[in-house]
């Protein structure tokens, strides 16, 4: 097997041979996919793996076998050249689309976006040079982490709204530190980076036995994503790191979770709901055009009925809690100020579980511009005629804070000084970095009473002078909004250089 920098090499390299053709990181992403999974298909088929594993003969239109039709496997299509090539694989796409269980969700509304025949053989060949069953998980990993990412970057595909900073999930599971034979959901899965960051978790800190590395594998992670194409990638990414069985079932839901209450509950939910703030879903009018519109979930178990997604998220992911279940939730600034719904939710919240921790995170961490984001940990509970929680404890890691996604991308690092702070071995035992003597501490306290006095129950609760807002006497350093306004405008460009290849292509 060649060595790890070679494999990531080859890997990189074919897809900037497709990007000159207009293949972007998304689609070439998905095609890598496909091709992966299948080629993992065949070997655990064989020795010493041994899986039954059932591939269909290519289907007619009607979604009929054809009987003397080719098998769509691995070992039929990487025999096939040119021409024919292009033809089987375009045919073996929709035929497994149809497909029910694991098979039917990696290949739902699957295309070939390689129409080169050549290009797309020397991609099944590079696949077929390596043995993908026996490679550790870490290069695997690696490997398709980094097209994950890259494929966020692309501003035109939309990809980054899927695609949660790994340094902040990392941050947000070694706070919460899930512990073995406990399961993990989260709604809004995406690509699945809140469940590897939590298997890693799990499996480096804890001296697992057979049982628990089995419940770990098939029975810990459970979530939804109704975009097709994310989930296909979220399905790849936790296969590749181990997590599930190629012919086994699979627990990431396509249906929108906020529509029902399943019965379902977890001992954790680690989530970064969708950005945007209302509800909506797209129709096709009289007229055949596309439409939205808002949409309201209508559940008698939400303290309130809105349109506002991260709301009805919010309050979804409360229900999907145990007794004692704990969440550690991305949600962005309107959900800690906003009245009317907001309101009650959040007195709701405070009232039926624990909410001990706020995160003030800044704006440049996310692929999508502008936003400013929290991060809420609460601890459910039982019913009680008091509310639960005593003291909110909050960082401010936005102040005169300032990451831009190339040149200051947030790291883990950066948020060490919170996750010692919140202290995960007892977050009973915490003390305020901010005092009369230190007003410029991020870390501090405040009491049920003193927020329930606030306007609106507002929980978007700030303390720390604005550098930028002060006197001219004392502006920041030059070099930092600079930094920021060239980071814009560089994506603009680059923007602008992709309409102008499209164009002129």
């Amino acid at each position: 097997m060649q060595n790890e920098s070679s494999i990531i090499s080859k890997v990189w390299s074919f897809a900037s041979v497709l990007r000159d053709d207009g293949v972007g990181y998304g689609d070439y992403l998905e095609q890598i996919t496909y091709l992966l999974f299948l080629k993992m298909a065949d070997e655990f088929s064989k020795p010493p793996h041994n899986k039954n594993l059932s591939f269909p003969r290519l289907k007619d239109v009607e979604g009929n076998e054809i009987a003397d039709g080719d098998v769509c496997d691995w070992e039929t299509l990487s025999g096939k050249r040119g021409a024919e090539l292009e033809a089987f694989y375009g045919q073996m796409l929709r035929t497994l689309a149809t497909e029910k269980g694991i098979l039917g969700q990696i290949f739902t509304k699957s295309q070939n976006k390689i129409q080169d025949p050549a290009k797309l053989l020397r991609i099944i060949r590079m696949i077929d040079q390596e043995k993908w069953s026996v490679m550790g998980t870490d290069l695997k990993g690696k490997i398709y982490e980094g097209l994950l990412e890259k494929n966020a970057e692309d501003t035109k595909s939309g990809a980054g709204q899927y695609f949660t900073p790994r340094a902040l999930i990392r941050a947000m599971v070694e706070c919460v530190r899930p512990e073995p034979m406990k399961t993990v959901n989260d709604p809004s899965c995406g690509t699945g980076g809140f469940f590897l960051a939590a298997y890693d978790s799990i499996a480096a800190n804890h001296r697992l036995d057979p049982e628990e590395k089995k419940f770990l594998k098939n029975e810990t992670f459970y979530g939804n994503e109704i975009m097709a194409n994310t989930r296909r990638m979220c399905l790849m990414n936790m296969f590749l790191h181990n997590i599930g069985e190629i012919d086994g079932k699979t627990n990431i839901s396509p249906n929108d979770a906020l529509i029902a209450d399943d019965g379902m509950r977890f001992d954790y939910v680690l989530a970064n709901p969708p950005f945007g703030k209302k509800s909506s879903m797209t129709f096709t009018n009289e007229a055949g055009e596309q439409q939205k519109q808002e949409l309201t979930y209508s559940r008698q178990d939400f303290w309130a009925t809105t349109f506002n997604k991260q709301l009805n998220f919010l309050q979804h992911i409360r229900t999907l809690l145990k007794i004692d279940g704990e969440a550690a939730v991305v949600l962005p600034d309107n959900v800690l100020f906003e009245g009317g719904a907001g309101e009650s939710v959040r007195k709701q919240l405070m009232k039926t579980t624990e909410l001990h921790t706020i995160l003030r995170l800044p704006t440049g961490i996310f692929y999508a511009q502008g936003v400013k984001a929290n991060v809420l940990f609460f601890d459910n509970r039982k019913a009680s005629k008091t509310a639960w929680t005593q003291d909110v404890w909050v960082y401010d890691y936005r102040t005169n804070i300032h990451h831009t996604l190339k040149k200051s991308p947030l790291r883990l690092e950066d948020l060490r000084d919170f996750i010692t702070l919140y202290n995960p071995e007892n977050r009973h035992k915490r003390t305020e970095t901010r005092s009369e003597e230190n007003p410029d501490g991020r870390w501090r306290k405040f009491s049920y009473e003193e927020i329930i006095a606030r306007d609106k129950t507002n929980l978007d609760i700030f303390w720390l002078k604005d550098k930028s807002l002060v006197d001219l006497e004392n502006l920041p350093d030059p070099d930092v909004p600079a930094a920021e306004i060239i980071e814009n405008l560089e994506a603009g460009l680059e923007s602008f250089r992709e309409i102008v290849e499209v164009t002129e292509g």
